[in-house]
């Protein structure tokens, strides 16, 4: 079973100043790996055109789906997209936003198609309505969910699409 995330209209390489922001620079976005922060797959170019990684992950016995990308927290289950970029003054990348891409809202119809094709899609818009990176908890609709054909991922590999 693979998770296919499918990300588009990305922000841009770099984020102004605001109130309490000094600004980024070299903005990238990766996959968080559960329970480490430091260790992220296949960073995109905050100002590619898209960006999209495959998971591995399994469905439980109940029903939930794990892998080395899920993230399981009180609130449920989901996939951390990390923001990485340099503060002014800063040389090396630091993550500074991440989005929560909750697994708990995909519906049991999408659910079941995707256990027989072997590929979860989240389609999703990786900009906020202020121009930013997208942070925090990403309600629907703003994730399009859908099952996929094994042939739309690329088996046994995380990251883009070649």
């Amino acid at each position: 079973m693979h998770l296919h995330i499918e990300a588009h209209a990305l922000p841009g390489r770099d984020c102004g100043p605001g109130p309490g922001f000094p600004g980024i620079s070299g903005i990238e976005v990766a996959v968080q790996r559960k329970d480490r922060p430091d260790e992220l797959l296949d960073p995109q170019p905050g100002d590619a055109p898209t960006a999209t990684w495959t998971l591995p992950c399994a469905f439980t016995a109940d029903g939930e789906l794990r892998g080395p990308y899920v993230q399981n927290r009180l609130g449920g289950r989901f996939v951390y997209l990390s923001w990485l970029g340099r503060r002014p003054g800063e040389e090396v990348s630091r993550m500074f936003r991440r989005a929560k891409i909750m697994l708990d809202e995909v519906t049991p119809q999408v659910l079941d198609e995707a256990r027989l094709s072997g590929v979860l899609v989240a389609r999703l818009a990786l900009t906020d309505a202020q121009g930013g990176p997208l942070c925090g908890r990403v309600p629907l609709p703003a994730v399009v969910w859908s099952a996929g054909e094994p042939s739309d991922a690329v088996p046994g590999r995380a990251g883009r699409r070649p």
